[in-house]
């Protein structure tokens, strides 16, 4: 398989689980983060926001770009999206760590 095909494989592979894979994790979530099952639940729609906002509007401000930088671009806001969220100290840090992996994977897509 080719090195670029590989690549893409496992960005999808990223951003797909990293989409679907929250929401299995809701009441554990809530209970950690001290909030309401349906506040922990927003968590899913602000990804779907951050998609539906970030596919339209960086798509349109990144293209005149290399195809390749923006592929790079993506993922790398991805990555730091995901590391956000890993170090989220709360509630409020964990929303804007979602929406920011929700742009990235609107333009990726």
């Amino acid at each position: 398989m080719p090195l670029a095909l590989l690549a893409l494989t496992l960005s999808a592979f990223a951003i797909g689980t990293t989409e679907f894979v929250i929401v299995g994790l809701i009441p554990t979530m809530a209970a950690d983060l001290n909030v309401s099952l349906p506040s922990a639940g927003l968590l899913v729609s602000l990804y779907a926001l951050g998609v539906a906002v970030g596919a339209p509007v960086l798509t349109a401000l990144t293209g005149k770009w290399n195809r390749k930088h923006v592929l790079l671009a993506v993922m790398s806001l991805f990555v730091v999206g995901n590391l956000l969220a890993w170090q989220a100290p709360g509630y409020d840090t964990l929303i804007i760590a979602r929406i920011i992996t929700g742009l990235a994977h609107g333009v990726f897509y």
